[in-house]
C-alpha cells in the first residue's frame, strides 16, 4: 500500500523508530482525554475520551503491537476504557513514571527502544527521554514538545492517539489489512 495521504510521511530516522515499536504507552489527561477533569456533585469523576483514538488502539493491538495505560492518576473510569479497548497494561497512581515503566519493560522483557511513550506535561518527560519514540499532542506543553520525536497534528483527547496508532501501522506495513474490512 502507498503511504496514506492522510498521514505525514516521517523521515528515516522516525521510521526506524516507529518499526521498532512493540509496546505503546499512553498517559491519560491530556493525552487521551483533553485534560479537563469533570467532578459531579457527589465527588463522582467523569472523563470524555475520543471514540476515533479508541478504534485506532484496538487496530493496533490487533496488529501485533502491546498497548499500556501509564498515568499519575488514580480513576475507576480509566480502567472501565482500558478493559472497554482490551488494554491489558494498566498503571494507575504511578508518582514515578519512570520506575513504573522500567518495572513494566523488566516484566515485558522489552528495551526502552520498544516503548512509545505518549505524554503531554513534564511530569512526562523522564520516560520520553528513554522511550525509542517520545510522542506528544499538539497541545503539550513546551517541554514537552521540544522532547518528543513526533508531535500529533490534533490535540489530546481529540484524535491524537488515532493519529500515532495509524502512524505506527503505516510504518510496520500493517495499516492497510487493519483497514482492508472497513474498505469492502
Amino acid at each position: 500500500m502507498p503511504w496514506p495521504d492522510w498521514l505525514e510521511p516521517p523521515d528515516n530516522t522516525l521510521l526506524e523508530r516507529l518499526r521498532a515499536l512493540r509496546l505503546v504507552l499512553f498517559d491519560v489527561d491530556g493525552v487521551l482525554t483533553t485534560g479537563a477533569l469533570f467532578y459531579g456533585d457527589d465527588g463522582q469523576e467523569y472523563k470524555a475520551f475520543h471514540s476515533r483514538d479508541g478504534q485506532g488502539m484496538k487496530m493496533l493491538r490487533q496488529s501485533g503491537v502491546e498497548l499500556g495505560i501509564l498515568t499519575g492518576r488514580t480513576s475507576s473510569v480509566v480502567a472501565l476504557r482500558a478493559a472497554n479497548l482490551g488494554i491489558a497494561h494498566v498503571i494507575q497512581g504511578a508518582d514515578d513514571k519512570l520506575a513504573a515503566c522500567q518495572q513494566l519493560l523488566a516484566q515485558l522483557g522489552l528495551p526502552f527502544e520498544a516503548l512509545a511513550f505518549v505524554g503531554d506535561d513534564i511530569v512526562d518527560l523522564p520516560v520520553m527521554r528513554r522511550a525509542g519514540l517520545a510522542a506528544t499532542v499538539a497541545d503539550a506543553h513546551p517541554l514537552v514538545r521540544q522532547a518528543a520525536h513526533w508531535q500529533s497534528r490534533l490535540g489530546g483527547g481529540q484524535g491524537a492517539a488515532r493519529e500515532l496508532c495509524e502512524l505506527i501501522m503505516a510504518a510496520q506495513g500493517r495499516l492497510d489489512e487493519q483497514l482492508e474490512p472497513y474498505r469492502q
